[in-house]
């Protein structure tokens, strides 16, 4: 520039040859990162935005860093073995997301928010195995991307209860946990692969049921079956977000109609090769079989329920 402003002219300018670049010398974007040690987790710096898959595991996090919910890339995250206490909702913002787990950390919910996020469409693969977790939302039942799935070791009392709505799930896992029974939709699974090895499963009583029906039907329940039988669409800028709730709670009798606070329930025994070509053994007496959860709409779906099981033990 100081030449130039002399008035010197480009013929005798002494200007370098620019050689380009050997690709040798030029450094591709990381896509891959694997961290196994706190002191070799960057903590003050952030990490190259071209990541696609992330591993940071026995690093003692105590929660996730907001660092990682800035790489839209990335497609595969491994923090288990940490001490994660709570998931934040910002992990939906990861929209290309297929795998996460969560092995080994100190969960006790996995947040209804998640379910509704844009995990929705993306995740595949979800590993919350040896956690606390005792109870999953029944929004979960969003994750329809779903295969692979694994909850063993945690403290769950139940799954969620329409868990058949996961068409594309194909591993399950939820081995030793605290499940006395399975949700009436389980039965709708199509698995390769099942582990429920290790849960405190009651004996089914289809004989025993629990009654909770109010006859007559009051005018909310005659409303919500119809709503729910015909498939009427809803929302909350139609409904209150309450009704909305217990409308998607609704439980599905045997005739396949709904029933919201009036229905018969009991438990049955399913065997679990119905649901998966592969099944771990439930205990270690050889059984592949699980109570589940049944509901009924009236005294007459019961009824016939009954002569059917009556005549199929004669």
């Amino acid at each position: 520039m100081k030449l130039a402003d002399r008035g010197t002219s480009e013929e005798s300018l002494p200007l370098s040859t620019l050689a380009p670049p050997k690709a040798s010398e030029v450094e591709k974007p990381k896509t891959k990162m694997t961290i196994t040690s706190r002191k070799d987790y960057p903590f003050t710096q952030s990490f190259p935005y071209t990541l696609e898959q992330l591993q940071a595991s026995y690093c003692k996090l105590p929660r996730i860093d907001m660092h990682i919910l800035c790489l839209k890339r990335l497609r595969k995250l491994d923090l288990s073995h940490n001490l994660i206490k709570k998931l934040p909702v910002t992990i939906g913002d990861l929209v290309s997301l297929q795998e996460l787990s969560l092995q080994g950390n100190l969960l006790e919910s996995f947040g209804a928010a998640l379910c509704n996020s844009t995990l929705r469409k993306s995740l595949q693969s979800l590993d919350l195995s040896q956690n606390k977790i005792k109870a999953l939302p029944a929004q979960f039942c969003q994750l329809r991307e779903l295969i692979h799935l694994k909850l063993d070791d945690n403290d769950l009392i139940r799954l969620p209860f329409k868990i058949g709505q996961l068409s594309q799930l194909r591993f399950l896992s939820v081995a030793r946990n605290k499940l006395p029974f399975l949700p009436n939709s389980f039965g709708k699974l199509s698995l390769e692969s099942l582990d429920l090895f290790g849960n405190p499963f009651e004996q089914p009583s289809p004989l025993a049921p629990d009654i909770q029906l109010k006859i007559p039907l009051t005018l909310w329940e005659h409303s919500a079956r119809a709503t729910i039988n015909y498939r009427l669409p809803y929302s909350c800028h139609v409904l209150p977000s309450h009704l909305c709730h217990d409308l998607d709670m609704s439980k599905s009798c045997h005739c396949g109609r709904a029933c919201l606070s009036s229905f018969i329930q009991t438990t049955v025994t399913m065997n679990l090769h119905s649901v998966a070509h592969t099944v771990v053994l439930v205990d270690n007496m050889g059984s592949t079989e699980a109570p589940l959860l049944r509901y009924f709409c009236s005294l007459t779906c019961y009824s016939q329920f009954l002569d059917r099981h009556l005549q199929s033990i004669r």
